[in-house]
């Protein structure tokens, strides 16, 4: 069975306990809700089933059913926490606090370092900023951006981001890029961490639109009435344009300026259909 910081879903972990125990022994879901003192048989069966969900107090013995560790424990305890989240704060507040613990004892959070890079707008722009900038120093490179960030923060994210190998520094001192682009993962691993992403690429967009001029800034917009079946159409558009964009900067050798583009297509009215059929 995979460490516990290799799961985000305490039912698949509660699953994955349950196979590896009945594949030892003749071990039952019976047995199992008995040891952790729940009274219906079948209760851990429907929890893994996505039918229910655990407690707070179920979550505590559960886990020591499952006789966990201390680190363990804690790590199943907050799984729970972010699996049962019911607002993106709380989610994201829960995830946190798994990461932490999983750096606090050395080991590696599945998803942990994509969140810990899509989590700030700081990365991606340092990442594209310091292979361009050779021998510059981190105040330099904090002067370069538009947004507001700090010398000591620029030391920080480029030490994140070789310790994580998305850039790498030759013997020179110069920073190199291992890929051209960063792909988010599978988007069940970090959700949060993208949604706050777009919210600050948001924010930024709004100040562009106020300070910078026409030649700078490119913003447009359509209104539009269509039927669901156009929206997935102009869905494989949107994914067509982005390819095509990013073979744009895949084949460009060269970076005078970090742009970022910002996509964004979102239903103003609820489905007219729906409402008069619900009438």
């Amino acid at each position: 069975m995979k460490p516990i910081s290799q799961y985000q879903d305490y039912r698949l972990y509660i699953q994955d306990y349950y196979i590896e125990k009945k594949h030892k022994s003749s071990f039952t879901w019976r047995d199992f809700a008995k040891e952790a003192g729940f009274s219906s048989s079948g209760y851990l069966k429907l929890v893994c089933d996505g039918k229910t969900r655990l407690t707070a107090e179920g979550a505590q013995k559960t886990a020591q059913a499952m006789k966990l560790g201390e680190f363990e424990n804690h790590y199943f305890l907050l799984m729970v926490e972010y699996g049962n989240a019911k607002t993106f704060e709380k989610r994201k507040r829960a995830f946190e606090e798994m990461i932490a613990l999983g750096n606090a004892q050395k080991v590696n959070v599945l998803g942990g370092d994509f969140y810990t890079y899509f989590g700030t707008w700081k990365n991606p722009v340092i990442r594209e900023l310091a292979p361009v900038m050779p021998h510059a120093k981190p105040s330099e490179i904090a002067d370069q951006c538009l947004m507001e960030i700090s010398a000591a923060q620029v030391v920080e994210v480029l030490d994140f981001l070789t310790k994580r190998g998305l850039l790498v520094k030759d013997k020179d001192g110069l920073y190199h890029q291992t890929d051209k682009t960063v792909s988010t993962g599978p988007m069940d691993v970090v959700p949060e961490a993208v949604r706050s992403m777009h919210r600050q690429m948001g924010d930024f967009a709004m100040r562009a639109l106020e300070e910078l001029p026409l030649s700078e800034r490119s913003f447009s917009g359509l209104t539009m009435g269509i039927a669901q079946k156009d929206y997935e159409k102009i869905l494989d558009e949107i994914v067509d344009f982005r390819r095509r964009v990013a073979a744009v900067v895949e084949e460009s050798d060269e970076t005078e300026i970090v742009y970022r583009l910002n996509l964004q297509f979102f239903p103003l009215t609820k489905n007219i259909k729906q409402t008069q059929k619900n009438d």
